[in-house]
């Protein structure tokens, strides 16, 4: 009759306990400063997209910068792999406040531009760092971030073709509205 008693005792502490596990070991991927200036822009969706593209391709400039610089070889695979997860998860955001917007009958077209554009500079990028990964001189390092390139590649090319769909809808829909 306890037994059962201390196994639903136990699953309700693991219950419990993951979330916060789950949350103590997730990084934020933008600086203070970034998310004041988004803060500061959440009414805008035009400067809140554009500043969006601009924070994620600050982080793929940061890892290619990293790739070139053998005097960062040490942790170098940690490090690629934080950065690739800082992109998919300012890649994802961004698309949910596209979604918010959309849903709010914003004029997106233009941002939208940009937006496709660092899609395809990054399909690009990462494209090219799958490669790299792939080379047998950088196993050791590519395991360190292999899942997390998977991850970004996954989330920027789901990003272009909702971007170019939404853009596609968008043009119809201001066109009309135009008339």
């Amino acid at each position: 009759m306890r037994f059962p008693a201390v196994i639903c005792c136990a699953a309700t502490v693991l219950l419990f306990a993951t979330p916060s596990f789950a949350q103590a070991h997730q990084r934020d991927p933008l600086t203070s400063k970034e998310v004041d200036q988004l803060r500061e822009t959440a009414q805008e969706p035009e400067k809140r997209l554009k500043l969006m593209v601009e924070f994620t391709r600050a982080r793929m400039l940061s890892l290619e910068q990293l790739r070139t610089d053998p005097k960062a070889a040490k942790d170098r695979g940690e490090r690629i792999h934080d950065l690739l997860q800082d992109i998919a998860s300012l890649v994802d955001e961004l698309d949910d406040n596209i979604d918010d917007y959309n849903q709010r009958n914003a004029d997106l077209r233009k941002p939208l531009k940009g937006v496709i554009e660092m899609d395809s500079d990054l399909q690009t990028k990462l494209r090219d760092l799958n490669t790299a990964a792939e080379d047998p001189k950088n196993a050791g390092e590519a395991a360190d971030y292999k899942f997390a390139l998977e991850d970004a590649v996954e989330s920027v090319n789901q990003s272009a073709d909702t971007s170019r769909k939404l853009l596609e809808e968008q043009n119809v829909k201001f066109a009309k509205k135009k008339k």
